[in-house]
């Protein structure tokens, strides 16, 4: 089992703030779908017991959809920053991106590459859905 951390991050002017459980030695999925490629993204995804937000933060988030309307993309009203999202491949998890967690205590970074455009393939190939199951002890 690897040993988690806390990383606490969030959106830009700070109104939205979360803490997740993970490595620190982080695989994220630099995605090329319409949405990622479009706002730079590149995540890591962990089970949602292991991410929570701040009871402050909810008021200043507002939810996107499009497609299958499976993914709900969670930005700030104020500054529009995706600090995180429940993407469509992992919907029992939270994609944190990565460079919205507070600098310290990520230690390393391994990118994976998620073929987007084609969704289906990429989601069969990848083993991305297992990135959301809780390890076991």
């Amino acid at each position: 089992m690897t040993s988690k951390v806390v990383h606490k991050g969030g959106c830009h002017c700070r109104r939205v703030r979360w803490e997740v459980l993970a490595a620190a030695s982080v695989v994220v999925w630099d995605c090329n779908c319409s949405d990622c490629s479009m706002r730079g993204n590149v995540h890591f995804i962990v089970p949602a017991e292991d991410f929570k937000l701040a009871a402050a933060s909810e008021e200043w988030l507002t939810t996107y959809t499009f497609g299958s309307h499976t993914a709900k993309h969670k930005f700030c009203k104020v500054c529009g920053i995706t600090s995180f999202y429940i993407p469509r491949s992992n919907p029992d998890g939270v994609a944190v991106t990565v460079r919205c967690v507070d600098p310290g205590t990520i230690k390393e970074v391994t990118i994976n590459k998620f073929d987007g455009i084609n969704w289906e393939d990429s989601y069969a190939a990848s083993n991305i859905s297992s990135m959301s199951k809780v390890e076991e002890s």
